[in-house]
């Protein structure tokens, strides 16, 4: 017997108030432990599709569903990473770190013990007494990451967190990415409009149409992980990358 998705939209249609129709019956499902990757051209919805499954906006028509119950239930067992660290800069790394924690009200040593580790994880540990203006580009977002992963989510859902960094950090950052995951082994949606960075981490892609936004082809990513620089310089990556980019070409040319 399959096992039952940990994620599931069925004809899942969002509008804001009055507007156009930003999604349109979309439906997918997710298996626990999918790696999925989100493009499409601007508008299309993507960053909408997450605020759904965070619970942070209503869906109009349809069904949205995270391991069986709404995405407002699931809340706990789910982390939200914006293209922004978002970081407080009246507190330390360690700070900004535990504070998801303090919000659930976990305990001293549980806290300190967890941030730790997720500190360690994302190869910050030394920065722990840092403040946000004292780091780098790439530092921040790994220090959103760490609270991100501070409460155990079983989905990660990641709004283009590395669009701003130069190409050599932020590929830096999707292999660090990909090694935090082999150890945590949660669930990804990974909003990008980079299709290399799509092909590097997902093991399903997902391009989206734009007005409205519907799911208009769904490409799988069989590269075996772990994934590494090396790669990046494998003929199949090389291939993948070029089909992917078609496909997105020729959804943006009918949108145009």
């Amino acid at each position: 017997m399959a096992a039952s998705p940990i994620v599931e939209f069925k004809d899942v249609t969002k509008r804001y108030g009055e507007g156009p129709v930003v999604l349109d019956r979309v439906s997918f499902t997710a298996q626990s432990g999918d790696f999925i990757g989100l493009i499409g051209p601007s508008g299309c919805g993507k960053s909408t599709l997450l605020r759904l499954l965070a619970g942070l906006s209503p869906l109009n028509e349809g069904s949205l569903r995270v391991e069986g119950t709404t995405p407002d239930a699931a809340a706990a067992k789910l982390a939200f990473v914006f293209q922004e660290p978002t970081l407080l800069p009246w507190l330390s790394v360690a700070g900004n770190v535990e504070v998801p924690q303090r919000l659930h009200r976990i305990g001293t040593a549980e806290r300190l013990a967890t941030r730790n580790r997720v500190l360690e994880l994302v190869r910050l540990a030394e920065k722990a007494d840092a403040y946000p203006r004292q780091l780098s580009g790439g530092q921040k977002m790994r220090v959103s990451l760490a609270r991100a992963l501070a409460l155990a989510p079983k989905v990660m859902l990641l709004d283009e967190p590395f669009g701003a960094l130069d190409e050599t950090t932020r590929e830096h950052l999707n292999e660090e990415l990909l090694a935090i995951r082999q150890q945590e082994a949660w669930t990804a949606f990974f909003v990008t409009h980079s299709v290399a960075e799509a092909v590097f981490l997902s093991n399903r892609i997902l391009v989206m149409s734009a007005n409205p936004g519907r799911i208009h082809t769904e490409i799988a990513v069989p590269l075996p992980y772990p994934r590494t620089a090396e790669t990046r310089l494998s003929s199949e990556y090389q291939s993948l990358v070029a089909a992917v980019s078609r496909v997105l070409r020729s959804v943006e040319t009918v949108g145009a």
